[in-house]
């Protein structure tokens, strides 16, 4: 097969195409003929030495694939040759071909191509169990999502916004905040001119927001716990600041019955992966087959042009989702 691999720690250019022997399915898995890959920001870190993949994973770089089943493993029930499918993997992304666990994998939905396909699971996987489970957001309550025209703001802003919720969203451009708000955020909020906590008390008549979800941390961590309401919920899933560190008063945290939480999902179990994945068949799939929710793809580049792709990703211009094809 034709994969992507991580020559040595560094920049885009250590991403190099080379050819390996095809990978073989296990009990309990599916070998997918890669036609996308989704990109995504711990891909950046894993190539920078900085997120290694977790034990028994593919050192391969690639958390999202789309295409068809090539095999079945042993045990492995409800899918055959040549389903279209989409997959949640921890690793071996970027490649013609990849091994998955049989539970994270989900039926493409019937209105959308592969590319499209390869832009939901890792985004919606995280923004599901983060938002919905760890944050219990629920109709009539109000979310701020910081980075919303990442992968993750994205799917999180349409997500919400289906499910009856206020949405505000951050951005780094008042053409960000536009775009934010052409997916159903209530306002954009550019960070670069703009104070979200103000924004949020005004917007909110004081009340604050009932979850947000966080990428940033470091001196974000204050100013997001003066942005929730009481009872409100903060679910950290990245740490895009200059520290992994924060000062908290925890009188705030008691006096106004906070929760603060947070999750990685990579190396979570199979098991947990695949609750997840029954979660959003159940709950997201019938979003995605209307039309009323769709994986927002900003541009796609050839395989074997990922460091190209990767540096797209660090430039921040894009909106949405960046993704590698396996078909010229």
């Amino acid at each position: 097969m034709l994969c992507v691999e991580i020559s040595s720690p560094g920049g885009p250019e250590v991403l190099k195409p080379v050819s390996r022997a095809d990978p073989d399915p296990g009990a309990g898995e599916v070998l997918i003929a890669v036609a996308a890959a989704g990109i995504n920001r711990p891909d950046v870190l894993q190539r920078r030495g900085r997120y290694p993949p977790p034990p028994g994973a593919s050192d391969i770089p690639g958390l999202e694939v789309a295409g068809t089943v090539a095999a079945v493993g042993a045990g492995v029930e409800g899918w055959r040759l040549g389903d279209r499918v989409c997959a949640l993997v921890s690793g071996g992304g970027y490649a013609t071909l990849c091994v998955a666990p049989a539970p994270q994998c989900l039926p493409v939905p019937a209105s959308l191509d592969s590319v499209a396909a390869a832009a939901i699971p890792e985004t919606f996987f995280t923004v599901w169990t983060n938002v919905f489970e760890r944050g219990r957001l629920k109709q009539g309550e109000a979310a701020l999502f910081h980075g919303g025209t990442s992968g993750i703001g994205t799917t999180a802003i349409q997500l919400a916004t289906a499910r009856g919720a206020r949405v505000f969203a951050t951005a780094g451009s008042d053409e960000k905040c536009r775009a934010c708000e052409g997916l159903g955020a209530e306002r954009g909020i550019n960070y670069h001119t703009e104070d979200f906590v103000r924004v949020i008390q005004e917007h909110t008549t004081g009340r604050g927001v009932d979850v947000i979800l966080d990428i940033v941390g470091g001196d974000y961590f204050p100013r997001n716990i003066a942005a929730l309401a009481n009872d409100g919920r903060l679910v950290q899933i990245g740490l895009l600041g200059t520290t992994a560190t924060a000062t908290i008063d925890l009188n705030q945290v008691l006096r106004r019955r906070l929760t603060i939480t947070g999750s990685t999902l990579r190396a979570r179990s199979v098991e947990e992966k695949g609750s997840i994945a029954a979660a959003l068949r159940r709950e997201v799939w019938p979003l995605l087959e209307s039309g009323r929710v769709k994986p927002v793809v900003y541009r796609t580049f050839p395989l074997a042009e990922a460091a190209a792709a990767h540096r797209l990703m660090e430039s921040s211009e894009h909106i949405g989702k960046i993704v590698l094809t396996t078909t010229t």
